[in-house]
């Protein structure tokens, strides 16, 4: 997606669509087939302003066929995994659309990117759609301005085709048509298409490197200029170039939307998987500490079993004539046994109840954080429920990778803390 940082340049991307799935999945994105979108800001009450230069016939795939049945392309020679078809993607940054008048100004400028993919493509039998879209909101700019405001960028998806000269070979009986041109086709093929072109100086030379070498203007930055130039020529004179020697792939409003919904989802599933930890932790902790009570008070219980009676204790020692009570050695031991191991168990008693309601209180607070954490992430675990199957796979192996890592880090977690404690 274009960049909005005060400078309005212009971007021209291509993608390969290698298999029939990803066309299949352009074409439901670009026609507008689907029901729902994992990309919230289609606005599909806005979708009836979308624009076709050229509407497809029937589905890529069919038309695709019916374009090697009427002799328009050809895939002779053509390897079964082949790219046989692309995508070009035109953008200019929302702002400049909304300061030169919005939807309209959209229309003209599209209007005439159309004719620039045209003859960048070369031909327009080449295409099989050209949609512009004025259905997919802003939300920054909209948020920041307090109104509606759209991001217009167009979608050409076509075949790359180069023309391609078939010679009469030996075998051919006419012996004074051998390698001369027997027919003309064009050639399905991506890899010629786009393949790099040679720099030039001012004089029209090759610019050679140190080395001698031949230097390579790339297929991303041949398509940049092209389009660039097309434009300026047509009289958008305001726009600038792309940034030059930028290998940056400028994504679709839906891919952006997905790449940060994703990463916003994998920074709050770390979060609660950090936070399930911290609470397995504190709740490890509760049911060592009521472990330890129980067992104390299991003790206690025991010891009063087997102790002398209310009655026995009192009835030690004999009352002497001045009121005091003197007691046998045996006795005075036994008293002051009692007394000092019911001081400690009370101590103890003290101290572990002390400790139980400090990792209760833990307990209650990293389940608290939990919850919370849990609630902030429903949107995102909705969203990706709408999202494609490739992202839907992507976010379950992280999902499941940290289940996998905490079940695993857990066993030797819990027996750190055992010793610890």
């Amino acid at each position: 997606m274009a960049r909005n940082d005060g400078i309005d340049r212009t971007f021209a991307r291509n993608q390969d669509l290698p298999t029939l799935d990803d066309v299949a999945k352009v074409q439901e994105h670009n026609e507008r087939e689907k029901d729902s979108y994992s990309n919230q800001d289609i606005d599909t009450t806005q979708t009836y302003r979308n624009i076709h230069f050229k509407a497809p016939t029937g589905s890529y795939a069919a038309m695709f066929d019916q374009m090697i049945a009427d002799g328009v392309i050809s895939t002779r020679g053509l390897k079964a995994d082949a790219v046989k078809y692309g995508e070009l993607i035109f953008d200019v940054n929302s702002a400049y659309f909304h300061n030169h008048g919005g939807y309209e100004y959209a229309k003209q400028f599209y209007t005439d990117a159309y004719k620039a993919a045209v003859e960048i493509v070369g031909g327009e039998q080449y295409i099989l759609s050209a949609v512009m879209h004025a259905d997919e909101r802003n939300r920054a700019m909209s948020e920041a301005l307090g109104q509606d405001v759209y991001h217009y960028h167009l979608h050409v998806v076509y075949v790359p085709v180069v023309e391609k000269q078939i010679l009469w070979s030996k075998r051919c009986k006419d012996k004074s048509l051998v390698g001369t041109v027997k027919e003309t086709i064009m050639q399905v093929s991506r890899s010629k298409k786009w393949e790099s072109k040679v720099a030039l100086d001012e004089q029209g030379n090759p610019l050679l490197t140190s080395t001698g070498k031949k230097v390579l203007r790339t297929s991303y930055s041949v398509l940049q200029d092209d389009f660039f130039n097309y434009m300026k020529a047509a009289g958008y004179t305001d726009v600038e170039r792309g940034e030059r020697g930028s290998t940056e792939e400028h994504l679709t409003v839906t891919q952006f939307k997905v790449a940060q919904e994703q990463q916003r989802l994998e920074d709050v599933t770390a979060q609660i998987a950090q936070t399930e930890q911290a609470l397995d932790t504190a709740q490890a902790a509760v049911e060592k500490k009521q472990k330890e009570l129980q067992s104390l008070q299991r003790q206690t219980k025991e010891q009063r079993t087997t102790a002398l009676t209310v009655q026995e204790i009192r009835s030690m020692g004999k009352k002497t004539i001045t009121g005091n009570i003197t007691l046998t050695p045996s006795e005075c031991s036994t008293l002051k046994d009692y007394a000092v191991n019911g001081i400690l168990a009370k101590a103890e008693n003290s101290r572990l109840e002390e400790k139980l309601q400090q990792a209760q209180k833990s307990a209650a607070v990293w389940k608290q954080r939990y919850e919370s954490l849990k609630e902030q992430a429903q949107p995102y675990l909705e969203a990706v429920k709408l999202a494609p199957e490739k992202v839907r796979a992507f976010l379950d192996a992280i999902l499941t990778r940290t289940r996998q890592t905490r079940q695993h880090d857990q066993p030797s977690r819990r027996k750190s803390q055992n010793m610890e404690l």
